[in-house]
C-alpha cells in the first residue's frame, strides 16, 4: 500500500514539475513598458486641397491635349 501512494506522490510531482516548466518564463520579462505612441490627426484640408490640385492638374493636361 505505502508503495502505491509513494508512486503516486512520485507521479503527481512529476507532472506539476513538468506543467510548471512549461509555463515559466524562457526570458525575463522587460522592466521598462513599450513606448505608447500617440496617433496623428490628419489634415482634412490639405487632404482636399491636394485632391483639387489633383483634379486642376488633370483638367490641364486634357486641354493641352485637346489643343494639339
Amino acid at each position: 500500500m505505502k508503495a502505491q501512494i509513494k508512486k503516486l506522490a512520485f507521479l503527481a510531482v512529476a507532472v506539476l514539475g513538468t506543467i510548471s516548466m512549461v509555463n515559466a518564463q524562457s526570458a525575463p520579462a522587460s522592466a521598462t513598458p513599450a513606448k505608447e505612441v500617440k496617433a496623428t490627426k490628419h489634415d482634412k484640408k490639405g487632404h482636399k486641397r491636394a485632391k483639387e490640385e489633383k483634379k486642376a492638374e488633370t483638367a490641364k493636361t486634357e486641354t493641352a491635349k485637346t489643343k494639339k
